[in-house]
């Protein structure tokens, strides 16, 4: 029934978008449906930022970020060697971007904000999909994408304690599938909840559908861990306001917090010389080269590592994906 579910809402999506595209191959631009409500201006873009939204009144992503930035930035993902060849694409991509462009997802501020985010999300995708090491063909950096699950897991990843709300499905395993890796039951359960697809039973579907894949992800990005703590989309953008206490935990907005919020102490709080934050930085800074914006425009080095963070969740009692 999820499957069907899925099949539905992505031909549901892609039936919007005109089949006559520009001579680049690239997604056909929508002229809006603008609204004044209540003082404020809302926007209908269609297929790709669907509702009125107040964000649909700006740039959306494919107006910046088409498909041969796309390939640029995972240039080896379909070479024989990757293990996930022939399963990520632009489209997956822009469609799963689909859901969350009317909530502000590369669609909150301006064009520069929208890519910086895009970057920022990618780079988080790139780093824990990599099979790129030091002397690989293109750099260590060209080989985001080319995982779509954890190939050798050590676990299951069920944890019992969660039985009454997420209870595992006997025989299924819980390791880490998707663009930001899923695992543990709590989370697919979550996840699945959130997305109207059965992922508790069925967490094969991420790695059967790269849609759904990147969704996954999108959605990860935009929500909180907790309730009252901001999303990684919050903290990047600039929608959180810290408190005095996150301020003397040394977090601030930024790119560094968005590893706080989806990764807690696993990577933060651990000095600026840790391996895994400064690859998720690193790919971070390669796709705004390569996107054409700049590693300029990623600010400072205060703004980009959680070195000196505290996490928001202690490992004790995180819940994060990874």
């Amino acid at each position: 029934m999820e499957t069907k579910w899925l099949l539905l809402l992505t031909m549901a999506i892609l039936s919007l978008i005109i089949v006559t595209v520009n001579g680049d191959g690239e997604m056909p631009s929508v002229k809006p449906i603008v609204k004044i409500v209540k003082g404020k201006k809302l926007c209908d873009k269609g297929w790709e930022c669907k509702g009125l939204s107040e964000y649909c009144c700006n740039q959306t992503i494919s107006d910046y970020f088409q498909t041969y930035q796309f390939e640029n930035l995972f240039s080896k993902r379909n070479t024989p060697v990757a293990h996930a060849a022939g399963f990520w694409d632009y489209h997956s991509f822009i469609t799963a971007a689909a859901v969350y462009q009317p909530k502000g997802f590369g669609t909150t501020g301006g064009k520069l904000m929208g890519q910086r985010e895009v970057a920022a999300f990618l780079g988080h995708v790139g780093s824990k999909t990599s099979c790129g090491y030091g002397v690989a063909t293109g750099g260590p950096l060209a080989w985001g994408l080319c995982y779509n699950k954890e190939m050798s897991p050590s676990q299951t990843y069920c944890d019992d304690s969660f039985k009454f709300i997420y209870p595992c499905t006997p025989g299924i395993s819980y390791h880490g599938r998707g663009a930001l890796p899923l695992y543990w039951n709590y989370n697919y359960g979550e996840t699945g909840e959130a997305l109207k697809v059965d992922l508790l039973n069925h967490p094969e579907y991420i790695e059967n559908n790269a849609t759904l894949a990147f969704q996954t992800a999108i959605w990860r990005w935009m929500t909180p861990v907790k309730k009252h703590q901001p999303s990684a989309h919050d903290v990047f953008v600039g929608n959180w306001k810290p408190t005095k206490n996150d301020t003397e935990a040394k977090r601030i907005p930024g790119f560094g917090t968005t590893m706080n919020v989806l990764y807690g102490d696993q990577v933060c709080g651990n000095g600026d010389d840790h391996e895994s934050m400064n690859n998720v930085v690193s790919h971070y800074l390669y796709y705004l080269d390569l996107m054409g914006v700049g590693r300029e425009e990623a600010g400072p080095h205060e703004l980009l590592s959680c070195g000196q963070q505290k996490a928001f969740n202690p490992s004790s009692s995180s819940s994060s994906s990874s």
